[in-house]
């Protein structure tokens, strides 16, 4: 395996943890390429050890991006519903936001989208008024934006443990080779 094929792949997975910003299944992809890596390369140091704990990274980001959300919304006073409806309005408003500044009104999308969906429902379904749902929404926004930061963090933190794992030779030998 050469420099570059690794240099090359490392940038691709690269790009797969970016695709969180937008609210994409960044560190699922990243998940999909390693094993496509895995079996392109028999003789690779990815075992067993390594595929549960990458796994586990990738779950663990989805569940704290979520968790994160919910936890926000419940502090400030969301329902259960509204907290739904929140979650709900981050993944349209994500959807929605895509287009815009080439992609990356994904994130404003998602951080509204959470905003949104949970305002409406504290005040369409459950009847709070205009303070007690903006307060609630406002925890469902930063509980989105924190999640959405640390499931960024665990794909930079997956991309580190998969170059440790692939990188063919140290650098300083690599560039000397050259």
């Amino acid at each position: 395996m050469s420099f570059f094929l690794a240099a090359f792949f490392l940038i691709v997975l690269a790009i797969c943890v970016l695709m969180n910003l937008v609210t994409l299944p960044g560190n699922w992809a990243m998940v999909a390429l390693v094993i496509v890596w895995a079996m392109l390369y028999p003789g690779n140091t990815l075992g067993v050890g390594f595929f549960a704990l990458f796994i586990g990274l990738a779950l663990l980001g989805e569940l704290i991006e979520f968790g994160a959300q919910i936890y926000g919304a419940k502090k400030y006073g969301s329902s259960k519903t509204s907290t739904v409806a929140g979650i709900i309005g981050a993944i349209v408003g994500a959807i929605f936001g895509a287009p815009f500044m080439f992609g990356v009104g994904a994130i404003f999308g998602a951080l509204f989208g959470a905003w949104g969906g949970c305002y409406l429902a504290e005040r369409l379904i459950r009847g709070q008024s205009s303070a007690m749902a903006f307060r609630a929404a406002q925890g469902a926004m930063v509980g989105r934006f924190f999640g959405m930061v640390i499931k960024f963090g665990i794909g930079m933190a997956m991309l580190a443990l998969t170059a440790s794992n692939i990188w063919p030779e140290p650098v300083s030998q690599a560039i000397t080779t050259l």
